[in-house]
């Protein structure tokens, strides 16, 4: 029986001819189906079995105009948008877990460099043509902890291993994972915290993690330390953030997630000047089909072949792993 697959791309409409050419040539017993808008996603579900898009690009309503569905292909790390939408049990999800490493690393040293090399005030010099030297922090010798052990902290410590950094891992597992100096369990969050000069946040979100950077992490945080947030607005507890940055009790944030996304025009973090905002791009990147195609088509071939079981990073919907 032919597959019918619906791609859901609305950020960039031009990757789904790239998608569907691909798969087209791989798999030719597979009838693509492309849309760029909720409205052609609804009008293009009939008969369709399976979905590949962005998981918050999947509505509750192209899920019940679907009823065939049995496999969603996430291109995205995460998948907790899709606990809201009402999936049938029998659906399997498997997710992009594994390709963000290099863009999600990239951002966390663009924030690191820009506090270590004070790039507000060098940025403001520049602009008013003020020649003044001052001396220059460096990452190497300066300890990293990073929240969440898995492909993207890999990826990230490794990088910061290359820069001579000190790697320290905080993981519900505690395990050896490459790159890390040392691995420990969330119980010791705090302690690893406190010799934390920049302390990033890379977990996913869920009921365990929900607001896990609170007011007595922060307190134990050092006055010169740097929180960076990739993960989930979530995952950090805003307003004790605020508060922590306000009194000047932490040095500052890089900031790439929030707990409402658009960020409202009004709210405090916008105001403060040791913050830097990024509007949730930690994922994005000029080459994203091409990190994502070799996943989905090797997904693909198993879905196919009807060995689901085979696919890889398979999400675990009961929250078990």
């Amino acid at each position: 029986m032919t597959k019918r697959v619906l791609i859901i791309e609305k950020e960039h409409p031009a990757d789904l001819a790239v998608y569907a050419d691909v798969i087209g040539k791989a798999q030719p017993r597979v009838e693509v189906l492309m849309a760029a808008t909720e409205d052609e996603a609804l009008s293009r579900c009939g008969g369709v079995t399976a979905i590949i898009a962005k998981a918050h690009s999947i509505s509750a309503e192209v899920v019940a105009a679907t009823p065939r569905l049995d496999w969603v292909q996430a291109l995205t790390t995460g998948t907790d948008h899709l606990a809201s939408v009402d999936l049938p049990p029998g659906v399997v999800i498997t997710s992009a877990r594994g390709i963000h490493g290099p863009q999600m690393s990239e951002l966390a040293f663009m924030f690191m460099l820009a506090f270590l090399r004070d790039i507000r005030t060098v940025l403001g010099d520049q602009e008013k043509a003020i020649w003044s030297r001052r001396p220059q922090r460096l990452l190497y010798g300066k300890t990293v902890v990073i929240v969440g052990v898995g492909a993207i902290s890999e990826a990230l410590a490794q990088r910061c291993k290359a820069f001579g950094m000190i790697t320290i891992g905080v993981s519900s597992m505690p395990r050896s994972a490459a790159g890390f100096d040392e691995v420990v369990g969330r119980e010791s969050l705090l302690e690893v915290a406190g010799r934390a000069d920049f302390l990033i946040v890379v977990a996913p979100y869920s009921p365990a993690t929900h607001q896990m950077i609170d007011r007595s992490v922060l307190a134990a945080m050092a006055p010169h330390a740097v929180l960076i947030n990739i993960a989930r607005g979530k995952v950090c507890d805003e307003a004790a953030l605020v508060e922590a940055l306000r009194e000047k009790r932490i040095a500052g944030a890089g900031l790439d997630v929030f707990a409402v996304e658009p960020l409202p025009p009004d709210h405090s973090l916008w105001g403060l000047d040791n913050v830097i905002l990024t509007p949730h791009i930690g994922g994005m990147s000029d080459s994203y089909v091409r990190q994502t195609l070799p996943l989905v088509l090797e997904n693909l071939g198993f879905y196919c072949a009807g060995e689901r079981h085979r696919m890889r990073n398979i999400v675990d919907r009961q929250g078990n792993g």
